[in-house]
């Protein structure tokens, strides 16, 4: 019976068929049923050259195909061929996403955002891209030493690149934009205070036509996201935000720390260079206290380097200017600050800054200034970080007298 039947359909597929296609007849196929490629294919139809379709079939329709919906078009960058691969750029997002990102921020919930959003960002605006690659170089460059002068000339060229879009973009900052803008101004602060330090010097070294102090800079982004700020609060990278960072209930403080205040503003007060002057230095002592405050009393899920970055943004305008004309005053109450930067010396782009601020301040000054930095001196001398909370005994309490700046005051 199985036989018979496979005998019948050899029988049926070697008939001649008046039904068969040209393209069937040509290769010799013969069969009794309608062809499917009778219609829209001619013999100059090869791979390279498919048959054209009837114009009743839209390409949708075409048979034997599927074509999914187009629901968001591919972004291809620099116009580059989708089949080149460019390791080292790879190489560095790599670094970036797997290592970097945990190292900009203590939060953990900001973690992700430097992990997955801010890359999603740098993938519709190059000059972000380019700095995020440009701060992995400079991770590599800190953990191969062997390499790290190759590792830092790729920095620089990244950012280089960075920079240029973005300082001309600046001006046209827009609602889509000004996300990438604010990941970019804090790649650029990571930037900096990673690159390679010139001894003796308060300044950076990568950009040489505008050496700019690393106070300033902070202060410069600062008032470069200002008009996005409600975009930003409300857009993807809202998270690495730290609302009332400026706001200061608690100060309580060490008596150490404390005392060395109070001696700071009654140095203030007797400053020469005019009242100006002395508002400056007095509102500088302040902020001071206010950050030393912060980052004492902070809770663990507040950024402890947006905390500490609070005091270049507090101080007034002519407190930098006293500070970049070298006014001892202002050294000293730099001087203390570097207290500070200390507590954030485990992020390996702030490693040794406490240290190189602090050398560069004492070369600065004369003997009899000196004696007034003996304090952060020596905190930072014997890697003591007093400002790190703990459980304040009574003893540990400033006194409160009538009339005195205390601690538990908003002063």
């Amino acid at each position: 019976m199985v036989y018979e039947a496979y005998k019948q359909i050899d029988e049926i597929s070697v008939q001649t068929s008046r039904t068969g296609c040209a393209q069937c007849k040509k290769r010799r196929i013969k069969h009794s049923i309608p062809c499917d490629f009778q219609s829209g294919f001619s013999e100059e139809s090869s791979p390279l050259h498919p048959p054209k379709l009837p114009k009743h079939v839209s390409d949708s329709q075409s048979p034997g195909s599927f074509r999914p919906e187009k629901k968001t078009k591919p972004v291809i960058t620099n116009g580059l061929d989708p089949g080149e691969l460019h390791m080292g750029d790879l190489e560095l997002l790599h670094q970036f996403v797997t290592q970097t990102c945990y190292t900009t921020s203590n939060k953990a919930d900001s973690h992700e955002l430097w992990r997955i959003t801010v890359p999603k960002e740098g993938i519709n605006h190059d000059f972000l891209m380019r700095g995020i690659l440009a701060v992995a170089a400079l991770h590599l460059s800190h953990l191969y030493p062997d390499r790290a002068v190759e590792y830092q000339h790729i920095a620089n060229s990244h950012q280089d690149r960075a920079l240029g879009p973005f300082q001309a973009a600046m001006t046209d900052m827009t609602e889509s934009n000004c996300h990438a803008f604010f990941a970019l101004s804090s790649l650029i602060v990571v930037y900096n205070f990673a690159s390679p330090r010139t001894p003796g010097s308060l300044a950076f070294t990568y950009d040489s036509e505008d050496s700019t102090n690393w106070l300033a800079m902070i202060r410069g982004v600062n008032s470069i996201l200002m008009p996005s700020w409600p975009w930003v609060q409300n857009g993807p990278l809202r998270g690495l935000l730290q609302p009332g960072v400026f706001d200061t209930s608690d100060t309580r403080l060490p008596k150490p720390a404390d005392l060395q205040l109070r001696q700071l503003a009654e140095l203030c007060e007797s400053a020469i260079g005019g009242d100006e002057a002395v508002e400056a230095y007095k509102a500088a002592v302040k902020a001071l206290r206010k950050c030393f405050a912060k980052i004492f009393t902070r809770s663990s899920v507040e950024c402890e380097i947006g905390t500490a970055f609070t005091w270049p943004v507090e101080v007034p305008d002519k407190f930098i200017e006293l500070l970049h004309a070298r006014r001892p005053e202002a050294l000293v109450i730099l001087a203390h600050y570097c207290v500070v930067l200390h507590h954030l010396d485990k992020y390996w782009w702030l490693e040794g800054w406490a240290v190189h601020v602090m050398d560069s301040i004492y070369s600065e000054l004369t003997e009899s200034w000196r004696e007034w930095i003996q304090w952060p001196s020596t905190m930072i001398a014997r890697n003591e970080r007093c400002l790190t909370w703990r459980p304040l005994s009574p003893n540990m309490l400033p006194t409160q007298t009538p009339g005195s700046m205390s601690t538990m005051s908003s002063g």
